[in-house]
């Protein structure tokens, strides 16, 4: 998430954490997509890590887009960690480990999409080759420990990193050493967004397939396709996952509230500092029974900030947010808002992706979900691999796409986003296995090679 949402009214009832959901509700005709994706800073002069202060660091790269785009910043404690346009266009965040996060403007198709990656690939570059710093496109960092990552100077983080190795043996992993690349999308009704979140996250291990991007561990071969996909199934289960109770009867905004009540909470926003509630539900807070602030009540802010740590692989806000991919080289990424506006912003290609999945049981799904981080199109769903499911998806988006019609100025449709997903399919092999293939061949085990093929 690009910024901590300011609105400091207090809440009193659980119908306004429902009204705040249901008020992402829009007409097809304002329908957008929104992409954010993550990239990995790294000197160009021996492949380090990037630390935030010094001449060539991050804080270095922030001022420089912040003069480049006239973009505003966004300051904690007297450090620059993000911009944002008040024009209403994107924004520039950090994560954890310095991955540069794009998350942008929420635009009407997928042309526009590729537009603002170019253009922001483009201000990026300018700033930051004179500093020496590369960007990587992959799922993972494929040579560096943890311990090498440095840390940005965001308070959340310090409470998130203090709390992650309590719930899951992954949690610092995500943080410090994955990127990811989203897409937001939009519903028109309750009834839409849950037949919308249904369909995505059944077919999230198809995204999860297509975009595996994550072989290596510290240079090594870390035996998975996307182990940033792995990570994420002993991160945190408690605010991860297929979310089963999803597809029972009953499922609406209120659920997703329930569920989020529950889940427990990093992290209090008050001025500038960050109050550690770290394990602590949201629920106990609106009943004032947070030790840490006890006797107060919780905001708006904190409502919205708090459902932006909770991270199942399709997530709820005003918007779903898909979250099963692998960060990509820049000329994958507009594949992903291609791949799921194909499928879910066509009512005819939504029912016939609804008629695949209904009949997966949870316990399937979840199979699914478990087996796609190792195996990729091999995994297996009843008797069919995930192959010719991801084959039959494809078509479908593709469908969807070309009844969108939306047309570029050369005359083409949203659906030429999707090649470079055909190729990956006639090939029939993840882009995880074409790159291990790689690794054991022209690149001589080494994962240095990715410096310059897998860069922005």
């Amino acid at each position: 998430m690009a910024r901590d949402q300011i609105d400091m009214t207090p809440l009193q009832s659980r119908d306004e954490l429902v009204a705040w959901l249901a008020d992402g509700v829009k007409p097809p005709s304002e329908f957008r997509i929104g992409t954010e994706h993550e990239k990995t800073p790294f000197t160009l002069e021996g492949h380090h890590p990037v630390p935030y202060d010094g001449a060539r660091g991050i804080g270095a790269l922030l001022e420089g887009m912040k003069l480049l785009l006239g973009w505003e910043p966004i300051m904690e404690r007297g450090n620059i960690i993000g911009l944002y346009d008040v024009t209403g266009g994107g924004a520039i965040s950090l994560e954890p480990g310095g991955q540069f996060e794009l998350s942008g403007a929420p635009v009407e198709t997928v042309h526009q999409t590729q537009s603002e990656l170019m253009a922001h690939l483009a201000q990026v570059r300018e700033i930051a080759t004179p500093l020496g710093i590369g960007f990587l496109g992959l799922g993972m960092t494929p040579s560096w420990s943890r311990a090498q990552i440095p840390v940005m100077p965001k308070g959340r983080y310090k409470i998130m990193s203090s709390y992650m190795p309590k719930v899951g043996q992954y949690g610092l992993d995500m943080m410090y050493r994955t990127c990811t690349v989203q897409t937001n999308l939009d519903f028109s009704s309750e009834a839409d967004m849950v037949k919308k979140l249904r369909v995505s996250v059944a077919l999230q291990p198809i995204a999860t397939a297509l975009f595996a991007n994550s072989p290596f561990t510290e240079g090594k071969v870390n035996g998975f396709l996307s182990f940033r996909s792995e990570i994420w199934r002993d991160t945190d289960n408690a605010r991860s996952g297929m979310i089963p109770w999803a597809f029972e009867d009953g499922m609406g905004f209120e659920r997703w509230v329930d569920y989020a009540l529950d889940v427990p909470m990093y992290f209090v926003k008050r001025g500038d500092s960050y109050v550690d509630v770290s394990g602590s539900s949201f629920r106990a807070f609106f009943d004032g029974r947070n030790n840490s602030l006890p006797g107060e009540r919780p905001t708006l802010s904190d409502w919205a900030n708090h459902l932006s740590t909770i991270f199942p692989e399709v997530r709820l806000k005003r918007y779903l947010e898909m979250r099963g991919a692998d960060g990509v080289p820049w000329g994958r990424l507009p594949a992903l808002p291609a791949f799921w506006v194909g499928l879910l912003y066509d009512d005819d290609t939504l029912n016939a992706a609804w008629d695949l999945v209904k009949h997966w049981t949870a316990a399937e799904r979840q199979a699914l979900r478990d087996d796609v981080p190792r195996f990729g199109f091999k995994a297996r769903i009843r008797d069919r691999y995930l192959f010719e499911i991801a084959k039959e998806c494809l078509k479908l988006s593709h469908a969807g796409l070309r009844r969108r019609g939306r047309i570029d100025h050369l005359g083409r449709d949203e659906s030429r986003h999707l090649e470079p997903l055909e190729r990956i399919l006639e090939s029939g092999r993840t882009p995880a296995e074409e790159m291990l293939d790689k690794f054991n061949g022209a690149w001589g085990g080494s994962v240095e090679p990715a410096y310059q093929e897998y860069a922005f």
